[in-house]
């Protein structure tokens, strides 16, 4: 009997194989997470907590909009790798103009904010953390102007989920342990001290997983703001005006001067002139056309067209015929990504600031067409920026620097692959956020990647907001990138990317990912995923990755190692063995991506497939 028992388990398998799973195409195997479907909405972010926020928004009659405010105001709350003194960037489909629409809700470098001032203080970079990290707050601006222009409800609405989780949510684990391993910056600050550590003295002196995090400052803030906005609606003023009105307190009444206060108490540079000149820009989108399908990204104030002149490349290649993670696909978008992220580490950078990037040149498909030609059998680990100039008619002003910038790298360490997961400079490179997909019936598509404030935070004053750190994102020397030098009321470069895709002029794919400067590498191949592969949402946002790390990290000591990469530990040794001929220092790890969240739209059933990829804490809702 037990021979018997023995066969039928070693048959068990083959048997499987030769047959599909309930719900399965023959051959098909089920992602770790299922592919979520909605035909009304869907709202998908970095914690439970907060979709719920989103899905109790869209339950109530709210838009995509209304809900996406709302998982931000949430995210914002529970310190989701962000706070609400951060930034915040979105895309937006307009269903009624039938356009994307783009916000730009960054914050500033602050008066007195230059390179001689960092550099008389001894700094190679602007520093990563503290009150001099601080550019100015973007978040609540870029919520109440989303809300404002393109939602449905009041701010008190959408702002109601976060209050109640700002007078207490059972924290977790994640969250605790970063508050805990970033408890001795936090002492530094007596505002952070206040709110973080409520056991001082303790063993244990942040709080615990599942313990009730309270955060009566930052409640009495957000209360502020619906005062605000109710007091101007009794006044008689439209939805529009009233959540204005709660902005204006932010950035110029009693809550901004707070903020300016508690922040230079702490050494930072904050004016209120620097909070009160602050605005939104609500601006129009980069896009590049592949293959049929339009990409839209930010502009080159983030590393978003980064993708785009990553697939403006690789047009230049018949990837299908490669084979999914072959050595010679994983070779190829290495070397166009290097290509891309070259150009991004010296030309990218604030447009509204001279000088402006060459853009145009940079986007165009004849640039891309003679970068591809750079791309050869094996890794080139001295690969730098182009020129793009003479593909938008005119010639570069920095020419001396780029023929000059071999030796500009900050931190240079070729054969050194990755230290471990607590690598210093992983932890660096792939510095998490959150991101924020929603969608409605009546067709209004967000997708936003807001950051800043992570823990360890400096807390301005009393109010509970905790400050950027996107200053370190700026560089003090101009052969690295002379166009992403600091001054005042100027955009560092940052690594924030949104992302929209439409195909037949309606919306396509909506997806975007947390983790720093690998968040362009994962969106391409995840884009790839399902047009080169036919990969569905959620296949796609499951499958094994690779990430470069021949660019220069935008944290830090912007550190590079050119030819290192990680892939997933699953990757055959035969693949090993190839990419290691054409030059590659490899590391493994079980998952090479961040969470990826997305929606795709299926226009032949009327329905919505949703994507949130099997790491971390994000999580989605639909009906």
């Amino acid at each position: 009997m037990k021979k018997l028992i023995l066969i039928v388990l070693a048959l068990f398998p083959i048997a499987v194989m030769g047959q599909s799973l309930p719900g399965l195409a023959p051959g098909q195997t089920p992602t770790n997470k299922p592919v979520l479907h909605g035909k009304n909405w869907m709202a998908i972010t970095g914690k439970p907590l907060a979709a719920t926020a989103g899905a109790t928004i869209f339950q109530q009659g709210g838009n995509a909009v209304d809900a996406a405010c709302a998982m931000l105001a949430a995210t914002a709350t529970m310190w989701d790798v962000l706070s609400w003194g951060g930034e915040t960037q979105a895309l937006i489909y307009h269903p009624g103009l039938k356009k994307v629409i783009a916000i730009n809700a960054m914050g500033v470098a602050p008066t007195g904010a230059t390179v001689d001032f960092y550099k008389s203080k001894g700094m190679d970079y602007p520093p990563a953390y503290g009150p001099l990290a601080a550019t100015t707050p973007g978040t609540p601006g870029g919520l109440m102007t989303m809300l404002a222009e393109y939602g449905s409800m009041s701010l008190e609405q959408v702002l109601k989920p976060a209050m109640q989780l700002a007078k207490g949510y059972p924290i977790e684990a994640q969250t605790a342990n970063s508050i805990e391993s970033g408890k001795e910056r936090i002492k530094q600050w007596p505002y952070s001290k206040k709110i973080f550590l409520p056991h001082l003295g303790e063993d244990k002196e942040g709080p615990e997983a599942g313990e009730i995090f309270v955060q009566e400052d930052l409640f009495q803030t957000l209360q502020k703001l619906v005062n605000a906005e109710k007091e101007a609606l009794a006044n008689g003023k439209s939805r529009k005006e009233a959540i204005y009105a709660a902005n204006d307190r932010f950035y110029r009444g009693d809550i901004g001067k707070e903020i300016v206060r508690g922040t230079r108490e702490q050494g930072g540079l904050f004016t209120e002139e620097d909070l009160a000149n602050w605005k939104v820009k609500i601006e129009e989108p980069l896009s590049v056309n592949y293959k049929g399908i339009d990409v839209y990204k930010l502009q080159e104030w983030t590393q978003g067209p980064a993708l785009l002149q990553s697939l403006n490349i690789l047009e230049n290649f018949d990837l299908k015929s490669m084979g999914y993670n072959s050595s010679e696909y994983i070779h190829t978008i290495y070397q166009a990504m290097n290509l891309a992220f070259a150009d991004r580490d010296f030309y990218y950078s604030d447009p509204a600031f001279e000088p402006r990037s060459p853009i145009k040149g940079l986007l165009s498909k004849e640039y891309a067409k003679e970068r591809a030609k750079l791309i050869k059998d094996k890794n080139d680990p001295t690969i730098k920026a182009g020129d793009p100039y003479p593909f938008q008619g005119g010639s570069n002003p920095f020419k001396s620097l780029l023929n000059n910038s071999d030796n500009s790298m900050a931190i240079n360490n070729p054969g050194m692959p990755i230290q471990g997961p607590n690598d210093p400079f992983l932890q660096e490179f792939q510095s998490g956020t959150t991101s924020i997909q929603a969608a409605d019936a009546e067709g209004w598509v967000v997708s936003v990647t807001p950051s800043g404030g992570w823990v360890p935070a400096v807390i301005a004053g009393n109010t509970g907001v905790g400050l950027s750190q996107r200053m370190q994102s700026f560089v003090l020397d101009e052969k690295l990138n002379p166009y992403n030098l600091p001054e005042p009321g100027k955009r560092p470069r940052v690594t924030l990317t949104p992302s929209l895709a439409l195909k037949d002029g309606k919306p396509f794919l909506s997806f975007a990912v947390q983790g720093g400067d690998s968040q362009d590498q994962n969106l391409l191949q995840y884009f790839l995923n399902i047009v080169e592969f036919d990969m569905d949402v959620q296949e796609a946002a499951e499958a094994a990755n690779i990430n470069s790390y021949q660019m220069q990290s935008s944290f830090g000591a912007h550190e590079i190692k050119p030819g290192a990469m990680s892939l997933r530990d699953d990757t055959p040794t035969w693949i090993r063995a190839e990419l290691m001929k054409k030059g590659y220092i490899m590391d493994f790890w079980p998952r090479t991506s961040r969470p990826i969240n997305a929606i795709w739209f299926d226009w032949k059933h009327g329905s919505f497939w949703g994507g949130s990829s099997n790491y971390g804490d994000d999580y989605g809702i639909a009906w």
